[in-house]
Order: C-alpha cells, then structure tokens, then sequence
C-alpha cells in the first residue's frame, strides 16, 4: 500500500471485520461502499472469496494488487443541461436527462465505457447508457430516459461513469427530482416545442400605414 492515499478509519475497519456477517451481499454492498464504487460487485466478490470473505483483508488486497495497475480515466461533471436544480415534473412523466461531462485528465478515455445508476432512485428501467469515448479535454452531453415517480414528492439517484472492466471513476452524477402535481415540464417542453416551430416559420413584415 506504499504511495497510496488511502484514507480509511481503522475503527470503522475493526468494526466491520467483527461483524461475522455470513451475508455475503452485505460484505459485497459494504466492500463496494468503502471504494467510493470504485469496483463492480463481480470485483468486490473476487477479492472478499479470495481472503475468506474479511472484508479488513480484502480491501488491503485490493489495494496491494490492484492499484499500482489502473490507470483510471478522469471524468469531471460540467452542468445539468436538462432538469436544473428547481425544474418540477408532473408524476409519472417521461423525460429525457442530459447531463454535460469532461474527460479532465491527460488520455483519452478507453473504448467501451458506460454511464451507470449506482443508488438512490432509479426512475425507469434504464440503468445503463454506452459513452463514446472522449478525447482529453473533450466535452460531451449524455442523455437517459426516464420516467418521474407516482407520487409527488424530492427524489435523488446517483450515476457514474464505468469503463468495461467495471471500474467506475470520474465525479458521481445526481439526479435530484422534484415530483409535483401540475409540474412544469410538460409545460415548458410544449413551449419550447412551439417556439422551435415557430422560429422555422417565414417571418412575415407588417408595414404601418
């Protein structure tokens, strides 16, 4: 673990190398938390069986093993570009989520990487969209379908981008949502629909008598 920054409270360690949890999927879901998601369940189970399921353990492994190997892709998180902090949707509204992401490292991104839902809410089926991969420096929009929930009511979900080996890496992206009764999405995309029609009409002159 030489050269490492690895920050991890040795009493929260002790704590959870104690528990005795034979839940394999706590173990997995706690592993994965404490890398900040950087490893894909798969990955987590990998290195928890190859040390006895010890979480204290498997975490050291993941670091003595596999760090000093991964270059890890740089993505940083622009700005919402659809559904900004204080837009509301109607409930059960289908609705298109764009966010604006930069490679911010120094190499291109590898080929095969993904946005993927993490936690929180999910809003739809759509857990997973495929991204081109970005030159370094390079900006670009990505989009997910989704749909609003039932009720009214803040909702958040959390996403991150994943390179085809399942690491996941760059700024964690947020969907935070306002569901309301009488939301203005609906609204606002009507209008923006008419506005675009009316922009593609010939603009007629009116001449004062």
């Amino acid at each position: 673990m030489e050269g490492m920054d690895v920050d991890l409270d040795p009493e929260l360690m002790q704590k959870f190398s104690c528990l005795g949890t034979t839940d394999k999927d706590v173990l997995i879901s706690e592993f994965q938390r404490l890398l900040g998601f950087q490893l894909n369940p798969a990955g987590c189970a990998f290195f928890l069986d190859m040390t006895n399921w010890n979480l204290q353990a498997a975490i050291g492994a993941y670091y003595d093993f596999e760090s000093p190997n991964i270059s890890v892709p740089s993505m940083s998180f622009v700005k919402d570009v659809t559904i900004g902090e204080g837009e509301s949707i109607p409930p059960d509204t289908q609705f298109i989520k764009t966010w604006r992401i930069q490679n911010s490292g120094a190499e291109a991104w590898p080929p095969g990487v993904c946005l993927k839902y993490v936690g929180g809410d999910q809003f739809g089926h759509v857990n997973m969209v495929m991204v081109r991969s970005l030159e370094p420096q390079e900006i670009a929009d990505v989009s997910v379908q989704m749909c609003s929930p039932s009720r009214a009511g803040m909702y958040q979900g959390q996403w991150r981008m994943c390179t085809a080996t399942g690491l996941y890496y760059g700024d964690v992206i947020w969907v935070i949502l306002s569901v309301e009764v009488g939301g203005l999405l609906g609204v606002t995309q009507q209008l923006s629909s008419f506005e675009t029609e009316f922009n593609t009409q010939p603009h007629r002159k009116f001449l004062s008598s």
